[in-house]
């Protein structure tokens, strides 16, 4: 489903991602997995199109779009959940989720809010308040519930569990579990290792700009350098 070779990307004169190649097949969950200051937001913001690259290519489906703008990329399927949440703070819930479906001109948006809904039951209670007033769990929720309305084929998930509590980081993986049921695949970027890689299939270790590791999920949840560096073992 995607492609990716020899990546690169810099922010003026200094290069943050040294070629990086990675491949995501459709119905899997892949992690890339790594420390602050990696470089996998760049990483992701490139795959988006908010970031530019400055060498290599990105292949979705089989064709190049390294220089497709991001907004088509989001109607070829592509769908991020930023680091930090962004959502719209003045907007109430549910106007948040409609503008996910801004591109949409299909008659099931509706029908997609409720679906949200039911996977996030706490959104529906809260649906006329502003965004702003939400939790910092529920403004995940709600973040992962805008990019759904996109109907992607691909998730793009920055750092889901960020500043979290343990148990609302399990109700949200949890939910991003089962995407791949819904014929969503998912590239999730994740520093908690342990829950990333308990949910993926394979995963990447981004280290400095450089791809060090990959392998299947659980082959690198044993792999010493993994436990040692990101597993606290």
């Amino acid at each position: 489903m995607l492609e990716v070779k020899d990546l690169k990307s810099r922010y003026g004169r200094i290069e943050v991602l040294h070629g990086i190649s990675v491949e995501v097949r459709e119905g899997e969950i892949v992690s890339l997995i790594g420390s602050n200051g990696a470089g996998k937001t760049t990483f992701l913001r490139a795959l988006s199109g908010v970031q530019p690259v400055s060498g290599g290519a990105i292949r979705w489906q089989g064709k190049d779009i390294s220089r497709v703008a991001a907004h088509m990329r989001s109607r070829l399927g592509i769908a991020q959940v930023p680091e930090g949440r962004q959502v719209f703070s003045p907007l109430s819930v549910e106007d948040n989720l409609k503008l996910g479906a801004w591109a949409r001109r299909d008659n099931e948006i509706a029908a997609d809010v409720e679906n949200i809904y039911r996977m996030f039951p706490v959104l529906a209670e809260k649906r006329n308040i502003p965004a702003g007033s939400l939790s910092g769990g529920q403004q995940q929720m709600l973040a992962v519930g805008r990019a759904l309305m996109t109907k992607p084929k691909l998730l793009l998930l920055d750092e889901p569990s960020m500043g979290l509590a343990p148990l609302l980081v399990d109700q949200i993986l949890s939910s991003v579990a089962d995407l791949p049921k819904l014929g969503i695949t998912v590239l999730l970027v994740e520093q908690n290792a342990t829950a990333a890689l308990a949910i993926s299939n394979r995963a990447y270790v981004l280290e400095t700009g450089k791809i060090i590791l990959s392998g299947e999920a659980a082959s690198l949840a044993n792999d010493e350098r993994v436990t040692e560096a990101y597993l606290g073992l």
